[in-house]
Order: C-alpha cells, then sequence, then structure tokens
C-alpha cells in the first residue's frame, strides 16, 4: 500500500528483510525513486511499530559509497586488492566456462555453493541451483544455527512448533537467546504484553541480557552445559509427578524409557557440572511445570555446542511432558498457505545429486535437510576428502568471519581453483574470489517472505544501481549461460509465482493482501495425531536408533571444559562464550556509520573480580587466547557475569583497514579461537563454539 505526499514522493507500507528473521512491519518513504527514511509501523501485527537500528540503517546501506555495483574480475594475486571491471556477459560467460570444465573433468560434486544467515529465498534458489549443476554440496551455517533445534522438534513432534504470544503464557522460559534484540519470535510489544497480564519469566542465559531486569528468576548455567541442566529439570519434574500424567500417557512414547534414562543425571551432579544451584533448578522446574499455558524460547546458543542435536531434544521433551504443545499460550505448530515444498523446488528427487556423496555425510539428520556442516568444507577442501573440492559460489555469506576455524577457511578458499562471490560489499571473503557479483538490496527487487504463520510479499520499490541484481536473478542467469535456461526464469516474479501456485495466488495479488495466513487453531494432534511414525510425540525415537544416534537424549561432556580436559584447564582457566551485537547482522554492517557508531568496535566482558587478579583494568586492549591462537578485543568490566567466563564479541572484521590484511579478519576475529575439529553433535556436526577453555591477558 503506498500513500502519496505528493506527485515524487510516496510512504510505502511494506516490510523490512535481509538484516535479520523479523521481516518486521515498515513505512518507507521513497523520495524522487530514492529511499530516504524507514520508520516501523505501527499497524503491523508482527512489531507494532518497533523496528531495529539495522532497519532504520536501510538508507544507509542502499546508498553506501563503497557499495560494488558492477561485476568485478581479479587480476592481481588473491588477497592483493587489484581488480577489473566487466560487463555482465563477460562476467556471465567466465563462470560458464570455468564451471563447466570443472564439472567436466571433476564431476559436479566438486563445486560449493556457500549460504549464509538466512535472508530470504536465494536459500531455495541455491538449492535448485545445485541440483542443476549435479553437487549436492550445499554448505551453510544452520548446524550452528536453527538446524538443530528445526531437526530435534522433527524427530519429536513431527513439526517445529513456536512461542504462542498472542494468548498470554502465564511463563515464558527464554533459553539461550536474546529475545528483545534478535529477530523473528516476540517483540517487545508481545513481552511487555504477556508480562503485564501476569507471566513469569525464567532467564537462563550467562549474560545479563535486557529480560533479566523483568525476570522472576536469572539462571547463569556453564557456558555450554544447557543440555545437562534441561535433563536435570525433566529428571526433577518426572520425580515430583509434576509432568501432565493425561498428555503423556495419551500422546507420547517411550516416557517409561525416559523416565529410567534421566536418573543418570541426579541434581547434585548437574548443579556442580552446570553451576547452577539445586534450588534453582528445582524453582525453575516447577514454576514451568506448574504455570499452563508456557512457553519455552530458544535461541541459537542452544545449536553451537557437540551436544546441541540432543540438546534441543531434551528441550523438546520439557515442552512435551508438560503439556504445553499445541495448546493456547503454549508452543504451537504454525500453519502456512501451502507454497510449493522446497523439495519439489529444488528439484532435489530428479537429479544427479542424490547419488553422490555429499561432504559431511556421516552427519544422517543434517544430510537429511541438505545441510553440509559449516567445518567440514574447509577440511575437505584441503585433504581433498572425500574427493577433490575445485571450484565454490559464495551468496550473502562471509565464512571467513562466520565458519569454525578461520584460519583453516582462509586457507581453504585460497586453495580453491575459482570462486564466486555475490554481495553487496568488499568483504575478506569477497577479497579472496575470482569473480564478484553485485548483488540488489532489500526493496531493490521482488520477494515474499514467511513468518508466525503468515506469508507476504516484499516488493520492489526503487531501481538497484549499476548492474546490481537479486541473487534469484543471478542464478537465473547464470544457469542460462550454462544452458539449464529450461529449468529457470526471465525473472523474479516468474519465479516466486511458481512457488506460491499451490496457494492459488500470484505474486501481484498478494501484494494486496498484505500479511496472509491460515488460521492455525490447537490441539490439532486430537485430529490428525503428530507428524511422526507413531503419531505421538516420541520422547524415545525409534529412527534416531536406527541411525545409529541416541534415541534419548543424552549428554556428553564436550572434551575441552573443565569437566573433559583438567590439564587444558590448567593453563587456559577461563570458559569462553560470545555474544552477538544487535546493531549488526553476524559479521555484516561493520562499514554503516550509524551502526558502528552504536558499537564503534569489539568489547569482551570479564568479571571485575576475574580482571583485578589478571592486573587489567576497564578499556584495556587485551588478548583472548585459546589452544588454537588468538585475538584482541577491549575489554569492558561486567560484575553480573560469572568470574570463571569470558564472553567475547562476534562476527568482527574492519572494512576500514583494506586489503593489506583483508580488513584486518584475523584482528578479533572469534573463529580464530574456533575449533572445527572433533568431537562433533554426531547428528547434525554441529561444533563447540561455546564453553571452550581460554585465558585472557594484556595485550602488548
Amino acid at each position: 500500500m503506498k500513500e502519496f505526499v505528493n506527485s515524487l514522493v510516496e510512504i510505502a507500507k511494506t516490510f523490512c528483510g535481509r538484516l535479520c528473521g523479523g521481516n518486521c512491519g515498515i513505512l518507507v518513504t521513497v523520495d524522487h525513486g530514492k529511499i530516504t527514511k524507514v520508520e516501523g509501523d505501527p499497524d503491523c501485527p508482527l512489531n507494532k511499530g518497533h523496528i531495529c537500528p539495522k532497519g532504520r540503517a536501510i538508507p544507509e546501506i542502499l546508498y553506501h559509497p563503497d557499495r560494488i555495483t558492477y561485476p568485478l574480475r581479479r587480476v592481481g594475486k588473491r588477497g592483493e586488492g587489484k581488480w577489473e571491471r566487466i560487463s555482465v556477459t563477460e562476467a556471465l560467460g567466465t563462470i560458464a566456462q570455468r564451471i563447466k570444465e570443472c564439472i567436466e573433468l571433476h564431476g559436479g560434486e566438486s563445486i560449493l555453493l556457500f549460504t549464509g544467515a538466512f535472508r530470504g529465498l536465494e536459500r531455495v534458489f541455491v538449492q535448485r541451483f545445485a541440483s542443476i549443476l549435479g553437487t549436492p554440496n550445499t554448505v551453510g551455517i544452520d548446524n550452528i544455527c536453527h538446524a538443530p533445534r528445526t531437526m530435534a522438534s522433527s524427530y519429536t513432534f513431527g513439526d517445529r512448533p513456536f512461542p504462542d504470544f498472542d494468548h498470554s503464557p502465564r511463563c515464558i522460559m527464554v533459553w539461550g537467546r536474546n529475545s528483545l534484540q534478535t529477530g523473528a519470535e516476540g517483540s517487545p510489544a508481545q513481552f511487555n504484553q504477556a508480562l503485564k497480564a501476569g507471566a513469569k519469566l525464567i532467564v537462563i542465559d550467562p549474560r545479563k541480557i535486557s529480560l533479566v531486569s523483568r525476570a522472576d528468576l536469572w539462571i547463569k548455567p556453564r557456558p555450554g552445559s544447557d543440555g545437562l541442566l534441561a535433563l536435570g529439570m525433566i529428571n526433577f519434574i518426572i520425580r515430583e509427578g509434576l509432568y501432565d500424567k493425561d498428555f503423556v500417557q495419551r500422546w507420547t512414547l517411550g516416557f517409561d524409557k525416559l523416565e529410567e534414562f534421566v536418573k543418570q543425571y541426579p541434581l547434585d551432579m548437574v548443579a556442580e557440572r552446570t553451576w547452577v544451584p539445586r534450588s534453582q533448578i528445582e524453582q525453575a522446574a516447577k514454576i514451568y511445570a506448574a504455570s499452563k499455558p508456557a512457553i519455552i524460547q530458544w535461541g541459537n546458543a542452544l545449536d553451537q555446542t557437540s551436544n546441541a542435536f540432543q540438546t534441543c531434544r531434551a528441550l523438546s521433551i520439557l515442552k512435551a511432558i508438560t503439556g504445553n504443545i499445541d495448546v493456547s499460550g503454549g508452543n504451537i505448530f504454525l500453519t502456512y498457505p501451502p507454497i510449493l515444498k522446497a523439495t519439489e523446488f529444488s528439484l532435489i528427487k530428479d537429479s544427479l545429486r542424490i547419488r553422490k556423496t555429499p561432504v559431511g555425510s556421516r552427519f544422517k539428520v543434517a544430510a537429511q535437510a541438505n545441510i553440509v556442516a559449516c567445518q567440514e568444507a574447509s577440511r575437505a577442501i584441503i585433504r581433498e576428502d572425500p574427493y577433490q573440492l575445485k571450484a565454490g559460489f559464495v551468496f550473502g555469506s562471509n565464512p571467513m568471519l562466520t565458519h569454525p576455524n578461520a584460519v583453516m577457511v582462509h586457507e581453504a578458499l585460497k586453495k580453491l581453483d575459482f570462486l564466486i562471490v555475490v554481495d553487496l560489499f568488499m568483504t575478506p571473503t569477497a577479497a579472496l574470489s575470482d569473480v564478484i557479483l553485485p548483488v540488489a538490496a532489500n526493496l531493490e527487487f521482488n520477494e515474499f517472505f514467511q513468518r508466525s504463520g503468515y506469508i507476504a510479499a516484499r516488493p520492489k520499490l526503487v531501481e538497484p544501481p549499476g548492474e546490481c541484481k537479486s541473487d534469484l536473478q543471478w542464478i537465473n542467469l547464470m544457469a542460462k549461460s550454462m544452458g539449464f535456461g529450461e529449468h529457470f526464469w526471465n525473472d523474479e516474479t516468474e519465479a516466486i509465482d511458481t512457488l506460491l501456485k499451490p496457494t492459488g495466488l500470484t505474486f501481484e495479488q498478494l501484494k494486496s493482501l498484505g500479511l496472509y495466513g491460515i488460521e492455525s487453531g490447537y490441539r490439532k494432534y486430537e485430529r490428525e495425531g503428530f507428524r511422526t511414525p507413531s503419531g505421538k510425540v516420541e520422547l524415545y525415537s525409534s529412527k534416531l536408533k536406527e541411525l545409529g544416534l541416541e534415541p534419548l537424549p543424552v549428554y556428553n561432556e564436550p572434551k575441552e571444559t573443565p569437566f573433559g580436559s583438567p590439564e587444558i584447564a590448567e593453563e587456559y582457566p577461563l570458559i569462553l562464550t560470545n555474544y552477538k551485537s544487535p546493531f549488526f547482522y553476524h559479521a555484516s554492517h561493520r562499514n554503516i556509520p550509524s551502526l558502528r557508531k552504536l558499537s564503534p568496535e569489539p568489547t569482551v566482558e570479564l568479571n571485575p573480580v576475574t580482571a583485578t587478579k589478571l592486573g587489567l583494568e576497564e578499556a584495556d586492549m587485551v588478548y583472548i587466547e585459546s589452544i588454537r591462537g588468538r585475538i584482541k578485543q577491549r575489554l569492558k568490566l561486567n560484575q553480573d557475569i560469572d568470574p570463571r567466563v569470558v564472553m567475547a564479541a562476534y562476527g568482527w572484521w574492519f572494512p576500514e583497514e583494506g586489503y593489506d590484511r583483508l580488513f584486518e579478519w584475523e584482528e578479533a576475529n572469534l573463529n580464530v579461537l574456533t575449533s572445527n575439529e572433533p568431537p562433533y553433535d554426531p547428528a547434525m556436526g554441529s561444533v563447540n563454539l561455546r564453553g571452550i577453555l581460554c585465558r585472557v591477558y594484556k595485550a602488548s
């Protein structure tokens, strides 16, 4: 919908996007064909007028002077910073020739397609492109961001439930998620409404996030021990008879096995290993189990350990045994309008890729979701195992900052024969590429999104600069240049209409509907059962057992912790975890002035007691060191952090530093400290990014 201020100025009512998963309603001022202002839309139920600094910075992002607007080809050595502008035709011709040669010599499986954090429809387009190329190797960060939660939910319930904030939960348990500063589920307005109605709030987080000030209970577990804490709660709830006996008897499978299993996690042991007092574990379990309905809102932190999948299984089981599944004010299953299934759109079933073994195929649950664990790509490129990997496409990702063991990622990307990056700006990853394609940004092309049971159009409002095109359109053009045009379209709208066809809508029709959804209803399992093989909630999963995985949510102490390697802990006595700045999206936007002003440099947080013992003071530059390397960040004292914990900033590089050291990608990069070696989560291939051993000392 558009409101015209005059013939050349209009205010468009649309949705944010590609800056997080929120897709908030926004009001966009377009003046003489240029976006000049973005505000929150008070009438949008998703955000009720709230908008974050990233959304307000959309004009800065779109019109930044450093934006890449034409195809570039490397003419110097990798990382030297020497490029030449080439035409779209020349760029597509070069890519087509090199990729076809790669397929002929080494097979389609020698090509990797990288994607970053979820942004939009490029994900399904990349999967379709991979099917046409004949490669099973679509590499993302999904194994450490959302997929363990999604797949654990699938194996437990057959679907992933989401918090129902619209119908006043009596208890909200926020676990490993900074909800008020993270997109999608749970806006400030929704939390305010629930808390004003009397909901109890439990926050489980090592860091004092803003919600803690309103919490009834704040629990600070040892980073990485969340799965153990959840098992302790399950043990207590079962032992005290606080579970929903009717729901458990009628709608769950394997409760007797679960009851026996959790006896090996007594509360005294759980308290010792998680650093959470037994009284707090009991209190949290009582509040959550007794408050009906109740929700658990979980976050990215749970995906980032070698126990990720089973940790998420344990939290799913907590939701189930308390009867808080698909009830008003609980965790509910959303019903979306029926767009074309991703598996059908991606052409996987009819492609050569299904006959080829993907990198990291031993992680069977990840493989079922067509996920190549991010750390597997670098290891496979360097070790040429299980085969040679020769070329890569990178769509909206910066693996040098976001994949574990950044030093190995750097080495791997340099080893590729040919690398194509599609991005808005030059990044450390883009600087190592052979060809860069300039991408269109949010509101410069047609797209639609799904959120909270709705789908909605996000139409193009302004023209992209130069020769920028959307990821979708670049994939269309590259496929056509390689001779695969019959599988693609002339523009995004034709492709979107294909995706929307099962709904009976076209993109033009969707634009006029705003948020379009279908009433989900509650207790749908009473009519149709759960979408599991048994039709029940599978506390004990026979499907997992058939895959050679634990059917119950076992917790295995990771190797690099005080309990797993006490000898390493003597030299590296502190526990490292990390936080994301609310002003950036992962490794993006360090070059946007208004956002960088809000967070000018990476800061690491320590308890003042710890700092004093180490001879450190506020604002010192300090080294943070693990057994793999060290980085440098600015010290900030925080008395609310456990004295044993180090809270480092994630995603930092320095666009202002130029090419000399690839924008200082090693200086403050958290992933210089992380490992891509075992132990891995056996289901998803997740790695330990939280709870690893480190030390801190003053930088020289």
